[in-house]
């Protein structure tokens, strides 16, 4: 006997699921639930198969093939237009007109015995046989009436309560004769039970119904999807479940990562090649698709979650349902009843409501609430550029394909023949994508030179010598599993605000130059590139009076690739000098606050002990400096911007030096007195780089480790910023503590809050209007300064759902004060 199964619907209402996927494709317990019909079928030994198909008919076919993989014989009959239950059927006609058949749904859960149904029908001599079975609700259904002998006497489409008479329902399950295809039209839609069994009690044929006993259930809505879930977990069906059972009740599929400090409470299912790290938490009736990275902190309850998702730091997944290559980022929340549809992006922080419907390829900003459903637009700020150029994590948001598209685009906001310096930090991931953008410029008639792995400030500056631009690939700083992009023009320096709004139009219209065969760039190495960039900085840079000095340093390289550059330099520079950490650690391309804190302790301890003038700690890529005194006390970024800023200042006794306007106005104080000025920049780096290539700027920084030589460099160059350290202090023949210490206090606080995007102008215009006759400095945000000289500072972030506010006051009560008066201001306005 053969066997029909019907997979042409389209699964209206479990939209958003079935928009982008047909209903039999949805998987249960990490199966396609058709999967889970053909393998009842063949256990019943109904190995020849006809599928009827309609709704995205390529994506079914595709799946199941000629049901090789699953031992049957497959092949499909395609609707050209909707033909109903029995419409559908007759356009198999063709394979079925030969003998009985079974007609079954592909997209009802059920264990069936299909076998004793075959036999019942046979028995009675039966030209239709319908499978029946009892449930508690039974208005979705149709209900039917037998007699003792199990003749159908009466049946009743999806009736009212009114007119409910019997709990036994029509499962779209049956067996037939050929001879039914008499009374079904051709071509035209018709219905099993509306159209033709009608006819068939009319014309006084044999129709019988089998009561079978089991489980059923029509996988017809959101709650019946994921009660279906929960059935197959607690074995209340019985079906195949891919995987180990490893406790009661926890099943993890092949492949599949789960840390041992996670905690699983089953019944649940983690698919294959899914990763669980330490401190997530997954409970019962959770299904977790193939290849889901589940990070720490993440709580997951009767959720069903689809292939390639990722669910980020501190999540919360209560009940919903998430289509596959989802990501939802660190702290989103997704409640009771939310579906989210393919492809769809969750910002941090962001909160769905239960019940909530997002459509596929939707992004929800960071931080937002959406209690309504999305359906035709995103509820987010499509964001390319953040603060350290295309940043995200490797392989969820930033992929091989991401850079390959990007790159393209900047290949082709340049000229044909162009020369690109790439580099990449000392991770496998920056390794990996580096490759990918090669290509992608190569393709894009641009020559490359490589430069692999060296530190950022050595990137820029190969940039600078003779490149129509730059890409550096690194571990985003304190986030080792993102990854940062960065572009460079010509001169080394990120990207302005124009150069990235043009490469953003460029890659948002994806229309992207290709290379005829003849035009594909060249690839090539440049040899000696640390002589030359400690060549060039030695030439550059006052090292006078460091010989005679004397001075000892201790310098802590954190096994990044500032290294690579030490062992030239610091030779000839001749300082006395041990270096900590010096070698390539692939598994630590970045560190954590904590690890960096860590790092500081233990570089001051050598320090103190060691008898040396200073110590410097470089972050793994270069560019930034941290500073230890004489004593081994840590001196935190903020001062020591303060102490470089004097250092430089006393010896130049003119000029001018590039702050950002969230620096303490201590800093005008410190310039001034050695007779120098202050030129306030925005928070941006590239407009620090502007004022620190104007002739006349001395020096600049950012508060946070990062310093600009102009003498040498207009970027940040914590190797640059050593050697001046080393020089300066040299010359000066004070103390690091010395010169802290006849620096003020200074006291500035920050706080972030969220803010949804739609309300970000809202907020600054309150800010404006709270000001009143107060001066206000627009420089870079809104900056308020009271007639005491207190401020404070609010700025939106231009890549995240995130207000930014800094407040400096006589002390940290007075600046908590403001912080606390202002943070009211944005709040009444964001809500």
């Amino acid at each position: 006997m053969k066997a029909v199964v019907m997979a042409g619907g389209e699964g209206t209402r479990l939209r958003p699921m079935t928009s982008s996927m047909p209903k039999p494709l949805l998987p249960v317990v990490n199966r396609p639930i058709m999967e889970h019909v053909l393998r009842l079928l063949k256990r019943h030994g109904l190995n020849e198969t006809v599928v009827t198909v309609q709704f995205l008919a390529s994506l079914v076919k595709n799946y199941f093939g000629d049901g090789e993989e699953l031992g049957m014989e497959l092949t499909y009959a395609n609707e050209e237009k909707p033909l109903g239950t029995a419409g559908s059927v007759k356009n198999a006609e063709e394979a079925l007109k030969d003998d009985a058949f079974l007609v079954i749904s592909g997209d009802a859960l059920t264990d069936f015995d299909l076998t004793d149904l075959i036999n019942f029908h046979k028995e009675k001599g039966a030209l239709v046989t319908v499978c029946l079975t009892r449930v508690p609700n039974p208005l979705e259904f149709g209900i039917t009436i037998v007699d003792e002998e199990g003749k159908v006497e009466r049946f009743l489409e999806k009736p009212t309560w009114g007119q409910v008479f019997s709990d036994t329902v029509n499962t779209g399950i049956y067996v037939m004769e050929p001879e039914v295809f008499d009374y079904v039209e051709p071509d035209v839609p018709v219905d099993w039970s509306g159209d033709v069994f009608p006819q068939l009690m009319k014309d006084g044929k044999p129709i019988y119904g089998y009561v079978a006993e089991g489980y059923w259930e029509d996988v017809g809505t959101h709650e019946s999807y994921v009660k279906a879930q929960a059935d197959v977990l607690e074995g209340k069906v019985n079906v195949d479940i891919d995987g180990f059972e490893i406790s009661p009740g926890v099943w993890v599929a092949e492949g599949a990562e789960v840390h041992p400090d996670a905690v699983l409470r089953g019944p649940l299912y983690i698919g294959d090649y899914a990763k669980v790290e330490a401190g997530a938490e997954i409970r019962e009736h959770t299904v977790v698709g193939s290849n889901v990275v589940v990070k720490s902190g993440a709580f997951l309850h009767r959720a069903v979650v689809h292939d390639n998702v990722y669910v980020g730091q501190h999540s919360n997944l209560r009940g919903c349902v998430v289509g596959k290559n989802t990501d939802i980022m660190r702290a989103a929340r997704i409640e009771d009843g939310a579906v989210i549809g393919d492809e769809c992006l969750i910002g941090e922080e962001s909160i769905v409501q239960g019940n909530v419907r997002v459509y596929p390829f939707k992004t929800i900003e960071a931080g937002a609430f959406v209690n309504t459903s999305v359906i035709w637009e995103s509820r987010g700020q499509a964001q390319l550029f953040g603060a350290r150029g295309v940043s995200g994590i490797l392989n969820v948001e930033i992929t091989p394909e991401l850079a390959v598209r990007l790159a393209g685009a900047y290949a082709t906001t340049l000229k044909k023949g162009s020369t690109v310096t790439t580099a990449r930090d000392h991770s496998r991931g920056a390794r990996a994508l580096k490759r990918a953008v090669i290509s992608a410029l190569q393709a894009s008639a641009i020559d490359v030179r490589d430069l692999e792995n060296v530190p950022l400030p050595v990137a820029r500056q190969q940039t600078a010598r003779g490149s129509a631009g730059g890409i550096m690939i690194r571990t985003s700083p304190g986030v080792p599993d993102s990854v940062d992009i960065m572009f460079f023009d010509g001169q080394g320096a990120d990207l302005s605000q124009g150069g990235q709004r043009k490469l953003d139009r460029v890659f948002a219209r994806q229309e992207y130059r290709r290379a005829f065969p003849g035009e594909i760039g060249d690839l090539y190495f440049p040899a000696s590139v640390f002589d030359s960039y400690t060549g060039s900085l030695l030439r550059n840079v006052d090292t006078t009076g460091i010989a005679e000095a004397g001075l000892k340093v201790v310098v802590d390289a954190s096994n990044g690739s500032a290294g690579l550059v030490l062992p030239s330099l610091l030779g000839k520079l001749g300082v006395d000098s041990l270096t900590i950490n010096p070698g390539l650690d692939e598994s630590r391309p970045t560190e954590t606050e904590e690890m960096r804190r860590n790092g500081l302790v233990r570089l001051g301890e050598i320090v103190a002990s060691s008898g040396a003038a200073f110590g410097v700690r470089f972050d793994p890529v270069g560019e930034r400096l941290s500073l230890v005194d004489e004593k081994g006390r840590i001196i935190e970024d903020d001062r020591a911007l303060l102490v470089m800023l004097d250092l430089v200042a006393a010896e130049r006794r003119s000029g001018r030096v590039a702050l950002p306007v969230t620096t303490t106005r201590i800093a005008e104080q410190v310039a001034a007195y050695h007779g120098t000025q202050v030129e306030w920049t925005t928070t941006s780096p590239d407009d620090l780089t502007r004022v620190g290539r104007e002739e006349g700027t001395i020096f600049g920084g950012d508060g946070k480790g990062g310093f600009i030589v102009p003498e040498f460099s207009s970027v940040y160059d914590g190797t640059a910023a050593f050697v001046r350290l080393i020089g300066l202090v040299a010359r000066t023949q004070l103390t690091l503590s010395q010169i802290d210490a006849r620096i003020p206090r200074a006291h500035v606080l920050k706080r972030d809050l969220a803010t949804p995007w739609a309300v970000k102008g809202l907020v600054m215009r309150r800010v404006v209007e709270a000001a009143g006759d107060r001066f206000v400095d627009t420089t870079d945000g809104v900056r308020v300064v009271e007639t005491d000289g207190r401020w404070v500072m609010v700025l939106p972030d231009p890549a995240e759902a995130v207000t930014h506010l800094w407040a400096e006051g006589p002390d940290d009560a007075g600046a908590q004060a403001l912080l606390d008066e202002w943070s009211a201001v944005v709040d009444s306005a964001g809500r």
